[in-house]
């Protein structure tokens, strides 16, 4: 791996998770990591834990508060990452996002799912409308965008999710098209099932991390270093002839099909007569 000191870079979501993990991959190879995110609180107690880090490889690290939905805070967010670099910026990791339903699609209240499509879709526009100026300034620069395997399958009752990460993934492809002659490479990664706080309830045990198991072929669940490794690959030198890519890391499960989680929708919706309907109408398919 070459060397990405003097490399600017800010990491959305970057205060927990896959973020976390991106930024301590990026920081540990000498680049200069911003951070943010909503809260301020998580990304002072992340910048605590980086500042070690940060040290050791010379690097440095900073935060700032934003929402990526907020194109003023987008916009200052990555004014304060190109800062080490006089205004220039070597790449973008997208890692904020999420979904506020789960549940039939039938079911889904029309403000959360915009809500969930202003979170990835949304967020996704402004990070690279804002990011890609800076890049072409520095004479091209890398983004980077968290995604799901849950983009490019079905997976019932993550309907919205999942539509909001396809759209995250077609953006992503439409800027690689657009922006190459920048030398602005743009690429997405794909997790599958990653063991983050968020994920907890999952690996916990249960019928859907069950689930995951017999759907996917190298049977663990993944790491947050499993995915911050092909991010710190694809930020660097050594990718410079990859864009527009789509990378699953998922330890095989794309090639067998999506985990089961009726078992959560369940316990949101269960007293639902529609719900009950479906359960009914289910069972009868033999589908549950």
């Amino acid at each position: 791996m070459g060397s990405l000191d003097g490399y600017a870079t800010l990491v959305t979501g970057g205060g927990s998770g896959i973020g976390f993990g991106c930024a301590q991959a990026l920081l540990a190879d000498g680049a200069d990591v911003t951070i943010c995110g909503r809260t301020e609180s998580r990304l002072s107690e992340a910048v605590g834990r980086l500042e070690k880090l940060a040290a050791e490889s010379g690097g440095r690290v900073a935060a700032i508060v934003a929402d990526v939905t907020d194109e003023d805070d987008v916009a200052a967010a990555v004014a304060k990452a190109a800062e080490p670099a006089d205004g220039k910026l070597h790449a973008l990791v997208n890692s904020a996002g999420g979904s506020r339903h789960m549940g039939p699609l039938h079911m889904a209240d029309v403000a959360v799912v915009r809500e969930t499509l202003d979170l990835n879709a949304v967020g996704t526009f402004l990070t690279i409308k804002h990011s890609a100026p800076r890049m072409a300034a520095a004479g091209g620069g890398s983004y980077v965008s968290i995604s799901s395997h849950a983009g490019r399958d079905t997976f019932r009752f993550l309907g919205i999710y999942g539509a909001a990460k396809a759209a995250m993934d077609f953006l992503v492809r439409v800027a690689a098209d657009e922006l190459g002659p920048s030398r602005i490479r743009f690429n997405s990664v794909l997790p599958g099932g990653i063991a983050t706080e968020i994920m907890e309830g999952v690996t916990a045990g249960g019928p859907v991390l069950d689930s995951y198991h017999r759907q996917t072929p190298l049977w663990r669940f993944g790491t947050v270093e499993d995915v911050s490794a092909l991010v710190r690959f694809l930020v660097g030198p050594e990718s410079q002839w990859i864009s527009g890519q789509l990378f699953s890391v998922d330890g095989g499960q794309s090639v067998r099909g999506s985990a089961d989680f009726s078992a959560f929708a369940r316990m949101a919706y269960g007293e639902d007569p529609l719900w009950q309907m479906l359960e009914e109408q289910s069972h009868a398919e033999g589908d549950v």
